[in-house]
């Protein structure tokens, strides 16, 4: 069985008045998960469609280099409210 992985995606988002740079770490089996989920996430909470998101790296990152604070709770086993 495949295990979980933590993907770190960095890119911008390109709309018409603004570039917004962005940086998810996302739990997923492979890159191409992490991908579709920055996707789905970016795009439903800026309305931006996928040709407007652009993906400058994606990178498999170790528990201790997590920055993300929900995140690094789900990790430690603790409980998130």
């Amino acid at each position: 069985m495949s295990e979980l992985k933590i993907f770190r995606v960095i890119g911008k988002i390109r709309k018409p008045n603004f570039d917004i740079p962005f940086k998810k770490e996302i739990i997923a089996l492979k890159p191409e998960h992490a991908l579709d989920k920055v996707y789905s996430e970016i795009g439903s909470k800026h309305r931006a469609k996928r040709p407007q998101i652009r993906i400058i790296k994606v990178e498999e990152i170790s528990p201790q280099e997590v920055e993300d604070l929900l995140l690094k709770k789900l990790l430690a086993g603790e409980r998130v409210q």
